[in-house]
């Protein structure tokens, strides 16, 4: 990577945002500012960044959509003039009074008519300025694979009309919910997927947790914007400690708490803060983490409350996974034995089939109840179970050959 990597990185997303604003065209304002990169790389070198990198990027980026818009004016007359008035006026008929760019272009990539796969590839490419062969390495997919959906989602967005802007005020409540699913997509692709220790997913945690501070600058009032941001500052602040030096996922008892990122945890209560009273599932997600991030250790971990926020996890997301996770959390404030019991009410549900959830949790509440043979019976099955990451693997080996050898 280049020394001006991190400059482009941070000024993609506003530019093609304003591009896209003003030529009302995603793939053309996509391809001016990446000429306006290509000449940054040809020019900067020997002159030197400009002062404000920003605006010199942008306005190189207009001038190759204006020529674009130029040359692609087919009728005669008055055919460019229409153009270039239809692209000035853009921001002029903006029907809400957010009108960032990039907050219109989270909007945009985001929208309820594209599926959640499109939702995120747009966002990291338009957005966070992610190529299409990073975006293939951080989903696991193939270049051409996600080259062919940004296209087919670029085309969607451009033949059903959809609008590059923040929607009216009636609309914005039932739309703001997926642009902070897709933001989210962002974060829990870097955190939660991870293959092992990778920049690239180191990338997409940063990039979550930069879009997140970015919705609640603009959107100050939406409480559900302010528990996200807390959300991801607080799983983002143990990010370094999750996986050892041998590549296995290290347990949240056995991380190194002197290790966390005091600044990210202290950023992440004052979020939580702000979002005291938030209707949405990221509250109580965020008041668990919080309950982790505070605890001085493992021991003093306040497991009855972080119960009653599973509780009201429930009351609004009424999923398996979340229930097998308060199984555990019950386990440490009831008894392993207790624990257990809640997991079997939840461990025949159909829609556990394609996960691979309850053994390794089933396989834990064991091994802390005594139970090692029966730990190592769950710990193999876990082993063998679907979509099993190398630092998950890793680590359920040790948990194995510990159950074997106790």
């Amino acid at each position: 990577m280049t020394q001006l990597d991190g400059v482009f990185r941070r000024e993609w997303g506003p530019a093609v945002a304003t591009i896209a604003r003003w030529s009302g065209d995603l793939t053309v304002a996509e391809d001016a500012v990446q000429e306006a990169c290509a000449q940054a790389l040809r020019v900067w070198p020997s002159d030197g960044v400009p002062a404000n990198p920003g605006a010199w990027l942008t306005t190189v980026a207009r001038n190759r959509a204006l020529d674009r818009l130029r040359r692609e004016s087919v009728r005669p007359g008055k055919e460019f003039t229409a153009v270039y008035e239809q692209a000035r006026t853009v921001s002029e008929t903006e029907l809400h009074p957010v009108g960032d760019d990039e907050l219109r272009m989270m909007f945009t990539c985001a929208h309820p008519a594209l599926d959640r796969s499109s939702q995120l590839a747009l966002t990291l490419r338009l957005i966070s300025g992610l190529t299409v062969a990073e975006i293939a390495r951080a989903l696991l997919q193939s270049e051409a694979a996600v080259g062919q959906r940004i296209t087919r989602a670029k085309n969607k967005i451009r033949k059903a009309n959809i609008p590059l802007r923040v929607p009216p005020a009636e609309l914005l409540g039932e739309r703001t919910p997926h642009v902070l699913g897709c933001i989210y997509s962002v974060f829990t692709e870097g955190y939660w997927s991870t293959g092992g220790p990778s920049a690239i997913r180191d990338e997409l945690c940063d990039e979550g947790v930069r879009l997140a501070g970015e919705l609640c600058a603009l959107m100050p009032d939406n409480r559900d914007a302010h528990a996200l941001a807390a959300l991801v500052l607080l799983h983002d602040s143990r990010r370094r400690t999750r996986v050892d030096a041998a590549g296995a996922l290290v347990p949240l008892d056995e991380q190194d708490r002197g290790q966390w990122d005091r600044g990210r945890i202290a950023r992440g209560l004052e979020q939580l803060r702000l979002a005291e009273g938030a209707p949405g599932a990221y509250l109580p997600q965020a008041v668990i983490a919080a309950l982790h991030a505070s605890a001085p250790t493992w021991e003093h971990t306040d497991w009855a409350t972080i119960c009653l926020a599973y509780d009201r996890l429930l009351a609004l997301v009424d999923s398996p996974v979340v229930r097998a996770n308060r199984a555990l959390a019950v386990g440490f404030r009831d008894g392993f034995v207790a624990g257990l019991a809640a997991l079997d009410e939840v461990a025949d549900d159909p829609r556990l089939a394609r996960t691979n959830a309850v053994a390794p949790m089933r396989a834990d509440l064991l091994r802390r109840a005594g139970r090692l043979g029966e730990a190592e019976h769950w710990y193999r099955i876990a082993l063998d179970g679907d979509g099993v990451s190398a630092p998950a693997a890793a680590f359920l080996r040790r948990r194995l050959a510990e159950c074997a050898t106790p």
